[in-house]
């Protein structure tokens, strides 16, 4: 993806494409999975750009990943993982989660994640 030249606009509008092409190109039910979580994240975080990271999506800020999916279907596992990365401010203590496993979004796995974006943001 030829990058440079492009405005700032025009980048994160490419790096959200070729995310959502990636989501497309997913497997069920990985690819349902990808398309909750990618609606959710810029919903809940608008301020975390799409981009793909390892060839998975992911959502960054300033140019650090704080997020991102692991389909089932790439290590072929029986769950998807959600992880976080360094950037984001979960640390509570000296041992805490930055990974989760996921196998679908309802309500309740919804809600811990805007508590956790908030969080790993800074912003609760």
């Amino acid at each position: 993806m030829a990058k440079k030249g492009l405005t700032p606009e025009e980048k994160a509008r490419l790096e959200e494409e070729a995310v959502l092409e990636a989501i497309k190109a997913l497997p069920e039910p990985d690819r349902t999975l990808a398309e909750a979580l990618h609606r959710l994240v810029r919903l809940e975080a608008p301020g975390l750009a799409p981009r793909l990271w390892y060839g998975m999506p992911a959502y960054a800020l300033g140019g650090k990943v704080v997020l991102f999916f692991q389909p089932a279907s790439k290590f072929k596992t029986r769950y998807a993982t959600l992880g976080f990365t360094d950037a984001a401010r979960l640390d509570e203590g000296l041992l805490f989660p930055v990974a989760f496993g996921l196998k679908g979004l309802s309500p309740n796995e919804e809600e811990t994640l805007r508590a956790l974006l908030k969080k790993a943001l800074g912003s609760g």
